[in-house]
């Protein structure tokens, strides 16, 4: 199969999760405007979330998976999804699913004119303290990038690959992807998705991770942006 997206999902203790996510994401893949397939990273998962993904990858061919030795973070598991993907165009997914599969086709409609195509979700169903925070901490970042997004935590992103693969690792990643296609003179836009309630599992991020977390990686940011190196080649001899 000639696959031309990649969605990467990353997984740490999502095992009441999966079975759904197999499900929402079989049926995105049939009605997918481009050929799809699905890369599972697993964040070193200490239930049973390992058992369940290796036996949905051999029940569909479009699926596959990587393991780590132990758990690194959000981060990490996106970058390894990026640097493990050969599709022209990658995308991410939260195992939470409350975002939906469906609404990749419309971030598709954008990435032609863009190199990061980003949900911004809409009617979120999370709570209130959820909610403010996530709203301050994007306010703080706003303020530090200058990206222009209003919702970078949102877990449903299009990126062209051959960007996504330039980004330099660093924990805390996931809230700057925006941020990061644009050092690398990118065009970004962002786009109304569907939000939906947690059903099952436990989030992974508490109010240290969504307020000061993020603003301690702003200077970080800030740091990297400084330090970015950015070149084109104009020409070769081979």
């Amino acid at each position: 199969m000639n696959y031309k997206l990649t969605i990467i999902v990353p997984v740490y203790n999502e095992e009441d999760n999966l079975e759904r996510v197999e499900a929402e994401l079989s049926n995105y893949l049939k009605i997918a405007s481009i050929p799809t397939c699905v890369l599972f990273v697993n964040d070193g998962s200490k239930d049973n979330s390992q058992t369940m993904i290796e036996a949905i990858c051999d029940r569909n061919k479009a699926f596959d998976y990587l393991l780590f030795k132990e758990n690194r973070g959000l981060s990490a598991a996106i970058k390894a999804g990026f640097d493990h993907t050969d599709t022209e165009l990658v995308g991410y997914i939260d195992s939470d699913l409350q975002t939906s599969p469906e609404d990749f086709n419309i971030l598709l409609e954008h990435i032609n004119d863009n190199e990061l195509v980003t949900g911004v979700r809409a009617d979120r169903k999370d709570s209130f303290v959820k909610n403010m925070s996530s709203k301050i901490a994007n306010g703080i970042r706003r303020a530090f990038t200058k990206d222009g997004m209003d919702d970078t935590g949102c877990p449903l992103k299009i990126i062209k690959t051959d960007y996504a693969k330039r980004i330099p690792m660093f924990r805390g990643l996931h809230r700057f992807l925006p941020a990061m296609i644009m050092l690398q003179n990118g065009r970004v836009t962002q786009v109304p998705v569907r939000h939906f309630p947690r059903i099952a599992g436990t989030a992974k991020f508490g109010l240290w991770n969504r307020l000061l977390g993020p603003l301690m990686d702003c200077f970080a940011y800030l740091w990297m942006k400084k330090k970015y190196i950015n070149y084109e080649v104009a020409k070769t001899s081979k």
